[in-house]
Formats: structure tokens, sequence, C-alpha cells
């Protein structure tokens, strides 16, 4: 019998255990001490409304200045008018894909990731029961698309791959699904997310 993901999910943000960053599978990077990071918030959105579950993410723009064509959350920094990073998700949600805030059902958040761009990122896991009909944010969103919670949800689908960055070999996680390159801060989330499942 297939567990059920809304008891999956929630039984894996229960568990306690540290954040993660970019810099996770590169330990010979030193970070500055006493570095300012900026607090984000990324919506993780399980549609429970199409069969099995799947993941929504959103391949950014090409035209944009920070990570373009990236597989990416809905997500961005927190403004001074977001009560906290669920807000902050939520809207960026709203902003991005066109989902309405009142749709999601928060689970809950994992622990902060540290991002390369120096922010502190909480992802939030929400729980969709409806369809909805996403609207790309012109300029920012290429595509909306979905891929199945199992596939990400299973670690033998992380390969580790690396790239030339500012003048070092730099490591990262990947779980490509089709023609979607999952790979840096969303693909060490869902790695995350994978690990506390699995434990």
């Amino acid at each position: 019998m297939e567990p059920d993901p809304v008891t999956q999910l929630t039984t894996a943000l229960g568990r306690s255990g540290a954040g993660s960053s970019d810099f996770d599978l590169n330990p010979d990077v030193t970070l500055p001490k006493g570095r300012k990071l900026r607090p984000a918030g990324v919506l993780v959105p399980v549609s429970l409304a199409q069969g099995a579950p799947r993941v929504i993410l959103t391949k950014r723009s090409s035209a944009l200045k920070h990570h373009p064509g990236q597989i990416a959350f809905p997500g961005g920094k927190q403004d001074d008018g977001d009560a906290d990073v669920v807000a902050t998700a939520l809207r960026e949600a709203r902003e991005e894909i066109g989902l309405p805030p009142d749709l999601p059902r928060i689970l809950g958040s994992l622990p902060t990731h540290e991002t390369v761009t120096s922010f502190s990122m909480t992802p939030v896991v929400a729980v969709l029961d409806q369809n909805f009909d996403p609207i790309p944010e012109p300029g920012e969103v290429d595509e909306v698309f979905s891929v199945p919670l199992d596939h990400v949800l299973n670690p033998a689908n992380y390969v580790v791959e690396s790239r030339r960055w500012r003048g070092q070999k730099r490591y990262y996680f990947t779980v490509p699904f089709g023609p979607y390159y999952i790979w840096g801060a969303t693909a060490r989330i869902l790695r995350g997310l994978a690990a506390r499942v699995h434990e």
C-alpha cells in the first residue's frame, strides 16, 4: 500500500536535523565570519489533485540577472510587509505562478538553507488539495511544471556533479527528471527532504 503523502511529509518535517547550504559538498569553502544573510521563503507545493502527488516547480526566465533558466521553487526574499517567511512564500507563489494564497495547506517548514547569494532560505512545505491554473509571471518565470513526489523522495535518483565556479571546482546535487535539470539549492532542499522521509 502506498504511504499517505500528507502523513509521510508531516512525519519527515517533525524530525530534527540541521539546515543545509550550497556549500555542503564543498568542505574547502570557508564562509566569512559575521556574514549577513537575508531571510527568504520558498514554497514546496505538493499537488494531490492529479492522482499521484507531484511537486510544482518553476523554470526561471533566461533573462533574469540571478540564476537565469534554473529550476526553482516559487519564492523570494522576505519583504518588510511580510508577517513571516511563510507569508513570504505564499506571496511569492501568488506573484510567480498565480497560486491563490488560501489554496495551500501548510504542513510545516524544513530547516533553513544558506545560498551562495547570501540568503537564509526557509522551505515551506504545503499540499494542494485542488487543481489551479498556473499563471507564470512574465519576465520572471518561463514555465511552471511538476515532477512526481516519489521521484524526488528517492535518494537513489540524486547524483553529485561538479563544475568550475569562480575558479574552483564546486560540487552539487542534481535530480534530473525528463527534460528538467534540477540542481543547486532546489535539489539540495529536496535531497534533505528525501533523507528525512527515509530516516
